[in-house]
């Protein structure tokens, strides 16, 4: 009798439930309702649940806990063939670190409105980000011209051993 092979798709199921599973225990255990995993060609690489009361740390998101340990264990700093699989939609914070670690694609469960129903403030941040104006956010975010600022760009552009990302 031939083993079945498992769908993508059943796959991704099985991960979205561990992701579930990860941040329901992570409340159990005083931390925030979120779990994610990295998954690299179909093994999953690691995994982070939210610790930001616990460690006092506001990026301490799930989607970033598990992009740091997979970093860590993948010894790189880009996560390219890798899938972020997460319990919740990513906020605004966890969307733009997956993209700069570039994970080839994101799955998740609940969604920006299911998380403020439980008071997270996701959508509204997704909200600010994509309707209001910078003059009318609560956070004021000012440039200050200054001659030098391209300075720390310049250096950049000019060091012969960089590593781009």
């Amino acid at each position: 009798m031939a083993i079945q092979e498992v769908s993508i798709q059943e796959l991704e199921h099985a991960w979205l439930d561990e992701a579930i599973k990860l941040a329901t225990d992570s409340v159990a255990n005083g931390g925030g309702p979120f779990g994610a995993l990295i998954v690299k060609d179909g093994e999953v690489v690691a995994l982070g649940n939210n610790q930001v009361t616990a460690t006092l740390d506001p990026t301490a998101h799930a989607e970033v806990s598990a992009m740091r340990a997979a970093c860590k264990v993948l010894n790189t700093f880009s996560l390219e063939g890798c899938v972020l699989i997460t319990s919740c939609e990513p906020c605004p914070m966890c969307l733009s670190s997956a993209l700069w670690a570039r994970v080839d694609r994101i799955v998740y469960a609940a969604d920006r409105h299911d998380a403020a129903v439980a008071g997270f403030d996701d959508l509204k941040f997704y909200d600010l980000f994509e309707k209001k104006p910078r003059e009318l956010w609560p956070t004021p975010v000012d440039q200050l011209d200054l001659p030098n600022r391209t300075a720390p760009f310049d250096a950049w552009l000019a060091k012969t051993d960089r590593i781009d990302y």
